[in-house]
C-alpha cells in the first residue's frame, strides 16, 4: 500500500484556507497513492475553541473529506473538532474512497493544554479494514500510552498517528514512533504539523514512516513536506511468522 503524509503549517482557525490548501496538496499526489494522512485538527489547528469551531457530521469539513476521497479515489484520515449531543470531541475520521467513513475519538486528552476542559475523551479504539490492511488510527498524545495501542494477537498491521506535537517535546515523538512499531510488530506512520500556531506554540514536523523493526522508511524535517512510502503486507507477515514474539506477550484488559 502506498501512503502519503501531508506535513502542513496550518492557518489558525481558518477552515477555508486549510481546506483549500489540503485540496491543492492532495491534487498534486501521484494517482497510485491509496491513503492520505492529515495532521490533528487539520482544518483549524489545535484550538481550545470548540464552541465556535465544532462541526456536526453534516458539516463542511467531513463533507470535504468525503468529496475529496471520492474524487481522488483515495482514503483520507485526519482529525477535526466535532460536536455531538452537546459535547465536543477531537475526532479522527477515516474516509473511504466511496465516501463512507469510520471515526475515532481521541482517548488521551492533553491536560497541560486544558484539552479535557473542552473535549470529551473517547471510549473505544478503532481498527479499520482497508485495501487488505488493518489500520489503527490514533491521535497525538495517545502515542505516550502503549497499553492503548497494544497489538495483542496482531489485530492490526499499521498504526497511524495524526498529531500537533510541539517542538519542545519532539525528541519523545522521534523515540516513541519506532518504539510503538517494535513492540507491536507493525508499521507506524505519524503525521505532524509544522510552523507556529495561534497560541504561539512551535511545531517542527518530523513526520515519519517506520517499519516493523523500527527502521525509518521515510522522514520529514521541520518544513512543509509530503512523505510518500510504500508498505508491504507480505514482508510484515513474513517477519511475524519468522519472529513470532507476540506469542509471548502479556494480555491486557482495558477498562
Amino acid at each position: 500500500m502506498k501512503i502519503a503524509l501531508l506535513q502542513t503549517s496550518m492557518a489558525w482557525e481558518n477552515k477555508q484556507a486549510n481546506l483549500q490548501y489540503c485540496t491543492d496538496r492532495i491534487n498534486a499526489l501521484p494517482d497510485d497513492v491509496q491513503l492520505v494522512a492529515l495532521p490533528e485538527m487539520f482544518s483549524t489547528g489545535f484550538s481550545m475553541q470548540p464552541g465556535r469551531l465544532a462541526e456536526t457530521e453534516e458539516g463542511r469539513t467531513l463533507q470535504w473529506l468525503r468529496n475529496t476521497a471520492a474524487r481522488k479515489a483515495v482514503a483520507i484520515a485526519g482529525s477535526v473538532i466535532a460536536g455531538e449531543n452537546g459535547k465536543y470531541y477531537n475526532r479522527l475520521f477515516f474516509v473511504f474512497p466511496d465516501g463512507s467513513y469510520q471515526k475515532y475519538d481521541k482517548r488521551h486528552l492533553f491536560s497541560m493544554s486544558e484539552e479535557p476542559l473542552h473535549y470529551t475523551a473517547g471510549a473505544r479504539r478503532l481498527i479499520v479494514e482497508y485495501a487488505g490492511w488493518r489500520i489503527c488510527p490514533l491521535i497525538c498524545y495517545d502515542l505516550r500510552f502503549p497499553v492503548w495501542s497494544r497489538n495483542y494477537g496482531n489485530v492490526y498491521d499499521l498504526l497511524l498517528y495524526a498529531a500537533n506535537w510541539p517542538t519542545a517535546r519532539i525528541n519523545a515523538w522521534d523515540a516513541l514512533l519506532p518504539a510503538r512499531a517494535i513492540e507491536n510488530h507493525c508499521y507506524v506512520a505519524g503525521v505532524n504539523r509544522c510552523g507556529t500556531d495561534g497560541a504561539g506554540i512551535t511545531h517542527s514536523g518530523h513526520s515519519q514512516v517506520v517499519d516493523y523493526k523500527g527502521a525509518s522508511i521515510a522522514a520529514a524535517g521541520d518544513a512543509e513536506d509530503t512523505l510518500i512510502a510504500t508498505l508491504s503486507l507480505e514482508k510484515l507477515n513474513s517477519f511475524r511468522e519468522k519472529f513470532p514474539v507476540g506469542n509471548d506477550a502479556d494480555a491486557f484488559v482495558l477498562e
